[in-house]
């Protein structure tokens, strides 16, 4: 690949990344660079980089780079003659790919930290992929999900600070709304 072809990647990724479900435009990357690294970059200068036109880049270029779409300095180059990315495994390319949907997913649901956090985690885990068969697997598996649920119940809901909300809410407890007393329930005996 290419050095242009790698920037073109990254744009595209970093527009993923930040919800926008398109790349982020060479005239986007050169504001964000500026705002978020304090380095300024032409878009002129980014659209040759891109084109080829300038199949190098000076040092200082390579670091803001790097810095900006958060990878190694020296993937910012061409790759040697003869080297193919198909010699990867295809798995950690799949994983890749599918770490990439779940950092955007978690950005999109950044009003949930609870799932944002989770999605994150599972995107951080080395084998996501496995996690998400094993979680099939548990959801097709009958009476799994609830035990494991009732299990694990502590560690994932926060602890109540007062009495009011020591009370299972009919959602936790997969029941609905509990039905009204009825009236000889209420008066415990008192009536003749």
């Amino acid at each position: 690949m290419k050095l242009g072809e790698k920037i073109r990647y990254l744009r595209e990724v970093e527009g993923s990344i930040r919800g926008l479900d398109r790349d982020l435009s060479q005239q986007e990357t050169v504001r964000a660079i500026e705002a978020e690294t304090g380095s300024k970059l032409s878009q002129s200068y980014l659209s040759q980089i891109e084109s080829g036109a300038r199949p190098h880049l000076t040092n200082t270029t390579r670091q803001i780079l790097a810095k900006f779409f958060k990878v190694h300095p020296g993937y910012l180059v061409d790759d040697p003659e003869g080297y193919h990315p198909e010699l990867q495994s295809d798995l950690r390319s799949l994983e890749d790919k599918l770490d990439l949907w779940l950092v955007s997913g978690a950005e999109r649901f950044r009003r949930d930290p609870e799932l944002m956090a989770a999605l994150l985690t599972l995107a951080r885990y080395e084998r996501s992929r496995e996690c998400l068969l094993l979680l099939e697997a548990i959801l097709q598996t009958p009476g799994l999900m609830p035990r494991l649920t009732e299990v694990l119940r502590p560690k994932l809901e926060p602890r109540p600070l007062d009495l009011k909300a020591q009370r299972p809410s009919a959602r936790q407890t997969g029941s609905r709304k509990p039905e009204a007393r009825k009236p000889e329930a209420r008066n415990h005996g008192t009536q003749k």
